[in-house]
């Protein structure tokens, strides 16, 4: 059997901040990964796409990235997440 696992069908809580932090930063998804490859992460555009859609899990590791490249703490990647309701 095939189970997705994730909370609500969602394999990641945060892709809506994520979403909303790359449009504020004004980073096109190809930029962000150039970003991620300078502190020593390789994604690829289809991997934040997936992240942005839901369709991928955010390893821990990765989330501390977006949080530097974004300048941002990792806790606003949570505010207003409503998925466990």
């Amino acid at each position: 059997m095939n189970r997705r696992r994730g909370i609500n069908n969602k394999l990641n809580v945060i892709s809506e901040n994520f979403k909303k932090f790359r449009a504020e930063s004004g980073f096109s998804q190809k930029v962000l990964c150039e970003k991620l490859e300078l502190i020593g992460l390789n994604l690829y555009k289809a991997d934040i796409y997936a992240i942005e859609h839901n369709k991928r899990c955010v390893k821990d590791y990765e989330l501390l990235a977006f949080s530097i490249v974004f300048n941002r703490p990792v806790a606003d990647f949570y505010k207003d997440v409503n998925d466990f309701s």
